[in-house]
């Protein structure tokens, strides 16, 4: 895989943003709204899709299978990641503060995704599938973690951040 220099500058800054937005609130604990639980997922799902699009049209069986598995594990490992942050009521809305187990699980789903860029190499199959997808997956798992969240929420019977009134008495 060649990226240019652009490319690597790109990548950087999504991953810098990403680890922001989502891992470091994530351990540090937020309350939460709609917008925080849709945006972010949705931006990365969509460039993705748009950067994928043609590489997936030309993509081997095998590079399909590749990405879709690495697609069902990174939800999966959305599933794990939203299953190990408390979840709580802080200020009379839903508080959510991830735990080590749920640090481990980001570390997992990087080497995960890491992992089948290497698996694709050793199986002699092109990497521009599984380099194309990189802000697809990302925003797929983000997306489940961020839906079983919200799942969590409603049968606790929690309030979004943005379902509250503030300072009404």
């Amino acid at each position: 895989m060649n990226l240019g220099p652009l490319t690597i500058v790109i990548y950087v800054a999504i991953a810098a943003l990403v680890f922001y937005r989502v891992v470091y609130r994530q351990l540090r604990g937020t309350h939460l709204t709609r917008k925080r639980l849709v945006t972010l997922p949705f931006i990365l799902t969509a460039v993705g899709v748009f950067s994928a699009l043609g590489v997936l049209r030309t993509a081997s069986g095998t590079e399909l299978a590749l990405l879709s598995a690495d697609v069902v594990l990174l939800a999966g490992l959305g599933v794990l990641r939203s299953a190990s942050s408390t979840l709580t009521e802080r200020d009379g809305t839903a508080f959510v503060k991830g735990s080590p187990a749920t640090l481990l699980l980001w570390l997992t789903t990087i080497g995960v995704r890491v992992g089948f860029g290497f698996l694709g190499a050793a199986l002699g199959v092109s990497n521009a599938a599984t380099s194309s997808s990189i802000m697809l997956t990302l925003g797929i798992s983000i997306g489940v973690q961020n839906a079983f969240t919200y799942y969590r929420i409603q049968r606790r019977g929690l309030p979004l951040a943005d379902q509250v009134r503030v300072g009404a008495s």
